[in-house]
């Protein structure tokens, strides 16, 4: 199954709140991603029909073995690629930015390279 652009950015968002809240609902996941309620509530019916996330009767909503490892892979796209971009002089609003937009389309061999570029070269 291949995930759009914007579920995997969903995906992360979740991912990105859960790990500084155990109780993430869906009005934390409209405020972060600045997109109304009807947009994300049915972003977030759309996930759930693909057996990415689960939501309880109180409105917490958690990835599933299945999200997690896609909103994983994305998010360490997306820090990987940003701090490339900082690493690079590139200002850390523009290098976030363009790592988004960026991480839903690198090749997992481009990405693989680029991993294996910075740990033999990189930080120093």
């Amino acid at each position: 199954m291949a995930i759009q652009e914007s579920g995997e950015m969903y995906l992360e968002t979740i991912y990105v709140l859960s790990q500084g809240s155990a109780n993430v609902r869906a009005i934390d996941i409209g405020e972060h991603m600045g997109f109304s309620k009807p947009s994300v509530s049915r972003a977030l019916g759309l996930l759930k029909e693909e057996d990415l996330i689960t939501k309880d009767e109180a409105g917490s909503i958690k990835l599933t073995s299945k999200g997690a490892k896609i909103a994983k892979r994305i998010y360490e796209r997306h820090t990987v690629l940003t701090g490339l971009f900082i690493g690079l002089g590139v200002d850390e609003k523009t290098a976030a930015e363009d790592a988004c937009r960026i991480e839903h389309y690198i090749s997992d061999k481009t990405f693989n390279a680029i991993k294996d570029h910075l740990a033999k070269y990189g930080k120093k």
